[in-house]
Order: structure tokens, then C-alpha cells, then sequence
């Protein structure tokens, strides 16, 4: 694709991009123009394609909906592979700005325990050892900032100051990340996949109905 080229597709693409960021941050076409300043004909008639934004109102859009401008534009580099830490967990961070609330989707694998027992050259004397007595506790850790996670599938651990919960697909923690805190996987036999959302001023979600 030639450079001018590649300029006719980003900007043929735009208006589906400007309402998927709409969509995303739960707002009307009301409610938008009224925080920016822009009329609702211009800014249905960017959304369809009909009109081609300015600099100027990209970057008011992208304040609002708090996206990067290139991810408007059309131009953000791919997203970064998941990172992983020395647990072998997978983090893969969901939001790019700066400040405000901070999203990831975190994956930890299979406990150690099932490893041991599904491993054909594991001794039958390591896989009893592994499977005998309580998990160990995961290593706790607090900071300062408020943090809202949410199960999507398996079943994890978290250790929370001097209680435990067991959080199955579909449940939400929400706690002051100053209290001690830590996860780990329940379900020896599955990953535990889970997303959080992390404000490091203490931002909160506001739940709306």
C-alpha cells in the first residue's frame, strides 16, 4: 500500500473508528457534543463518514473519550504482547494513557501441584508431596490506590489483609490497595483468568443504572 494509499484508508476508516470510541466509553451523541462543543449534525456526520475531522477536534475527542490520538486516528502500533512475571503469569495491559483508571487483563496458568501430577516423568512420591497440605499463602503486597477486579473464568484466591475469598467466574472484589494483598490460582487444574481495574490516586468505577 503506497503512501497516499494508506492516508485514503485511514481516513475512509475514521467515522467507524470515532463511534466504536463512542460506544466504548458509554455515551450519546448528546452528551458528547455538549462536553466538547460540537454540534450533533458534525459529529453524526464524522461517525458516517461524511465528514473528515480536524486536528483540532480529534484531540478534543480523544480527551474525552481518554484514548491515545494515534488509536483515533488510526495510527497506534500494534498492542504489546502480555508480559509476564515470575509466577509464568500473563498481564496485558488494557489502557494506554496517562493517569486515571488503569485496566488489565491478567492470566495466571495451572498450579504447580497439577504440573507435578500430569507430568509422566514426575515420581509418584512428588506428586503425593505436592498435592499434601494447604496451598501456601500468596505473597501479599500494598500500595497505595483502590483496585476493582472481576473473575472471567476459573476460580481465584485472594488474600485480603487477614481473610481469604475463593472468587468464581462472574464475582467482583473491591478493595483499598493499602490493605495487604495477593492472589493466586484455586483451581489446580485450569487457569484463572481475571481483569483489573486500578486507580493509583484511589479513582473508583461509578456505577450507573
Amino acid at each position: 500500500m503506497t503512501g497516499n494509499e494508506e492516508v485514503a484508508h485511514l481516513l475512509a476508516t475514521m467515522g467507524p473508528r470515532l463511534r466504536a470510541a463512542r460506544a466504548r466509553d458509554g455515551r450519546g451523541l448528546g452528551e458528547v457534543c455538549r462536553a466538547t462543543g460540537l454540534t450533533p449534525s458534525t459529529l453524526s456526520r464524522m461517525e458516517n463518514g461524511h465528514r473528515h475531522p480536524t486536528l483540532e477536534v480529534l484531540l478534543l475527542l480523544a480527551r474525552e473519550y481518554r484514548v491515545p490520538l494515534d488509536e483515533l486516528a488510526g495510527t497506534a502500533p500494534a498492542r504489546p504482547a502480555p508480559l509476564r512475571g515470575a509466577d509464568d503469569k500473563a498481564v496485558l495491559p488494557l489502557t494506554r494513557y496517562v493517569g486515571g483508571l488503569h485496566a488489565h487483563k491478567h492470566v495466571l496458568p495451572a498450579t504447580a501441584a497439577t504440573a507435578a501430577a500430569t507430568d509422566t516423568t514426575a515420581t509418584a512420591a512428588t506428586a503425593a508431596t505436592a498435592a499434601d497440605g494447604p496451598p501456601p499463602r500468596p505473597r501479599q503486597v500494598s500500595h497505595p490506590g483502590h483496585e476493582w477486579l472481576c473473575v472471567l473464568s476459573g476460580r481465584l484466591r485472594l488474600a485480603l489483609g487477614d481473610r481469604e475469598l475463593v472468587l468464581a467466574a462472574g464475582e467482583v472484589a473491591e478493595f483499598d490497595t493499602r490493605t495487604p494483598h495477593g492472589v493466586a490460582n484455586a483451581a489446580p487444574d485450569r487457569p484463572v483468568e481475571y481483569l483489573v481495574m486500578f486507580g493509583p490516586q484511589g479513582e473508583r468505577l461509578r456505577v450507573r443504572s
